[in-house]
């Protein structure tokens, strides 16, 4: 039996209508994210309703927290790409250890349209306390200012250039995982099979954030809620998803779509962890993809949150669960990095 079904029979297999048809949305997540109402993204202008998005996405993530991990250094650097450059941020904890040491390529979130440093920046902070591992975060260019393949070019790149320079950045470069959330999950899926695919220096592990594996078809996925949610509209993921590809033949392109990907690219990909929640239109797809990278072989483990939403992860100033569910993520990969 595959892995991440021996792992989970008893939970995705045996119960998991029954919990689907229980759970509740927690409530703590549903009062915050009744006063993000999503605008109406028809017949808006790209770049207008792009930036509003990113105005909202700000408010929505950006957190102060008083119990906010120590990081014994964080550093600004940019990384060289055939496109000028893009930004990034290291983060070394406190436990990190001696240099050098594992380490996670990190791809935020935000459907390639929104996201950067600032709002995923605590949950860098918490990834690489709970991993014990440095963490350099990744701002790629975004769409529409920046139209497919930028950000999967950009993430090549800077993948390549990190191996290359992975000593002066404090790093192993046969220790190294990728991760990301929601697109930044489809960027590391990526590059997991790219790397497959052209025999290039493969990662360590995948830590995959209820990542977006398939940009084909969004509208006809089953939502048993209320669409009107900031973090989980369909029409958010369609303008996303509009923004970002040029054609719909793009669509299907493999980059964007590693759900659909030749089977040669799934065997000998690295292990993977993935993290799903039950409030999101991604949880299918996402455990779909989990199953067929265990149907060839890949060990993969999932844990799953029934009562969180998409995004959730960026809401750490909401809740203990939240930041304790980016703790333990952190553990898993730090254990399998051997930094635990």
């Amino acid at each position: 039996m595959p892995i991440v079904c021996r792992l989970h029979a008893a939970f995705t297999r045996t119960n998991f209508d029954t919990i689907l048809a229980a759970m509740t949305l927690d409530q703590t997540l549903r009062q915050f994210l009744d006063r993000f109402t999503m605008p109406d993204l028809k017949g808006l202008d790209w770049q207008a309703t792009a930036d509003r998005l990113r105005r909202q996405f700000y408010l929505a993530s950006h957190a102060i927290e008083k119990d906010a991990p120590e990081m014994a250094d964080i550093s600004h650097i940019t990384v060289p790409t055939g496109a000028g450059g893009v930004k990034a941020r290291v983060y070394t904890p406190l436990g990190a250890g001696i240099a050098p040491g594992p380490g996670i390529v990190f791809f935020h979130g935000g459907g390639f349209v929104i996201g950067d440093l600032e709002s995923h920046d605590m949950l860098c902070k918490r990834l690489a306390e709970g991993a014990r591992c440095r963490v350099v975060s990744i701002d790629y260019r975004l769409a529409p200012e920046h139209k497919f393949p930028a950000a999967h070019e950009d993430a090549l790149q800077v993948w390549r250039w990190v191996q290359d320079n992975a000593g002066s950045l404090g790093l192993d470069a046969e220790r190294l995982a990728v991760s990301g959330d929601s697109a930044g999950g489809n960027l590391s899926a990526y590059l997991a099979q790219e790397m497959n695919r052209t025999g290039g220096p493969a990662p360590a592990f995948q830590l995959l954030l209820y990542p977006l594996v398939q940009f084909a078809d969004i509208r006809t996925k089953k939502m048993p809620f209320n669409e009107s949610g900031f973090f989980i509209s369909a029409n958010l993921f369609e303008f996303f998803r509009d923004a970002y590809l040029a054609t719909p033949e793009d669509r299907m392109d493999i980059r964007v779509s590693p759900l659909f990907a030749q089977e040669d690219c799934f065997r000998g990909l690295p292990p993977a962890h993935f993290v799903l929640c039950g409030w999101d239109p991604l949880h299918d797809e996402g455990l779909a993809y989990a199953d067929k990278m265990a149907s060839f072989g890949v060990p993969v483990t999932v844990r799953e949150y029934p009562g969180m939403v998409h995004g959730f992860m960026n809401l750490t100033a909401l809740s203990d669960t939240i930041r304790i569910a980016i703790r333990d993520a952190g553990q898993v990969t730090g254990r399998a990095l051997g930094a635990l």
